[in-house]
């Protein structure tokens, strides 16, 4: 999106393919998982974006292959012809070589995958205020993150206010209270990429809102009525998916060297291997020291656009370079880290810059103020308005 924009002044005809109509904000995903947001409000149509850019044009397509030798990209209806071409198609969940955990573990990558989400957090609390058993009570109230990074620990916060803010009153046979949300992550700390001082302060946020954190665990099965970590088990209804992620499988089409993630390894100026023409940005690229984040992809279109503009022009390409400005992560309410280099803020500062920063990112006037409007009701009635159960897609 960044890149077809940063075109526009460019004399070449842009064409922009998705296998949707609109552009999502992913970092606001977790909050339609969690009612706070409606998956409106953190989309926008492709071409409303793009309609006043004569230079592109917009198709409806799903990109299967790439033929790097013909400059052709095979859609699933038809093919698109290229003289440059630009891949961003990102990346998907990871189960570590058990794709069969996907059915009872959700990850968090589509609107779909947030409204299942959404749904079966719901459908929980539903479940728990009729169910008579106590075992079985307290397994629909049991809630399992496994992935202690920023979305792991967004939505066990977030988890943990529903039950503890939200739904206070709501019910009459359970305590939403006594939900128990656990968040569990195979490496020492939460955050891990963070430094350590933040995920110190993290983990003591999390703590603070409920959440039990469980570090140095590694989950060696799952199903529909438990998650075993080592020879732990943990009765539970609901375990939702947040450990890694792998690259789009449209990489190997391209005949270039992929990382143990299925990610292209790319040149310094993002083209691969042998074709000059080709860049491949975002979560599907491999960059030595950039992070799989929105404002790295930001960057990396942008400096694609420009370099194509060069080639177009004769002129050399140039190297990416990442300016890394931080990294936020929220808990919950009032509560955040943010690493902005030398500086270190937590608690309610990073929580606010992490607020203004989300807004200033989201694309349109529109979902801007309906975001700001709904945060600001939620922070003042504890409410979440978007806590509807739909129909399940899986």
């Amino acid at each position: 999106m960044y890149a077809a924009r940063e075109l526009r002044n460019v004399e070449a005809d842009v064409t922009v393919v998705d296998r949707r109509n609109f552009h999502l904000f992913q970092p606001l995903l977790y909050q339609v998982a969690t009612a706070a947001l409606n998956p409106s409000d953190i989309a926008a149509p492709i071409r409303s974006i793009l309609r006043r850019q004569k230079n592109v044009s917009v198709i409806l397509g799903e990109a299967m292959s790439i033929d790097t030798r013909k400059r052709i990209v095979t859609l699933n209806e038809g093919e698109v012809a290229y003289d440059y071409l630009v891949v961003a198609t990102g990346a998907t969940h990871s189960y570590f070589a058990h794709p069969e955990w996907e059915r009872d573990a959700p990850g968090l990558k589509t609107i779909e995958d947030a409204l299942e989400i959404r749904r079966r957090v719901l459908l929980a609390f539903e479940e728990a205020e009729r169910e008579t058993d106590p075992d079985r009570q307290r397994a629909w109230l049991t809630f399992v993150i496994v992935g202690a990074g920023p979305t792991g620990a967004e939505l066990a916060g977030a988890l943990s206010e529903i039950a503890r803010q939200t739904m206070l009153r709501d019910f009459r046979r359970i305590n939403p209270t006594s939900a128990r949300v656990v968040l569990v992550e195979g490496k020492e700390r939460v955050l891990p990429t963070y430094p350590a001082d933040l995920s110190a302060k993290a983990e003591a946020q999390l703590k603070k809102l409920g959440v039990e954190v469980i570090t140095n665990a590694v989950v060696t099965n799952l199903n529909e009525h438990e998650v075993c970590i080592g020879d732990k088990t943990i009765p539970t209804r609901t375990v939702l998916w947040a450990a890694g992620v792998q690259a789009s499988p449209i990489a190997a089409s391209l005949g270039v060297p992929l990382d143990r993630a299925g990610r292209v390894v790319v040149e310094p100026d993002l083209t691969i291997p042998g074709h000059p023409e080709v860049f491949v940005i975002g979560d599907l690229a491999a960059v030595p020291d950039v992070p799989g984040v929105a404002p790295a992809a930001i960057q990396e279109g942008i400096h694609v656009a420009r370099n194509i503009e060069r080639a177009i022009e004769g002129q050399p390409l140039r190297a990416f370079h990442y300016h890394d400005k931080g990294s936020l992560a929220t808990i919950g309410r009032a509560a955040a880290v943010a690493d902005l280099g030398r500086f270190h803020i937590s608690g309610f500062v990073a929580w606010f810059a992490w607020l203004a920063i989300h807004i200033f990112f989201l694309i349109g006037f529109r979902n801007r103020l309906l975001v700001l409007l709904q945060w600001a009701w939620a922070y003042v009635t504890y409410q979440r308005g978007a806590r509807l159960i739909t129909r399940a897609n899986r």
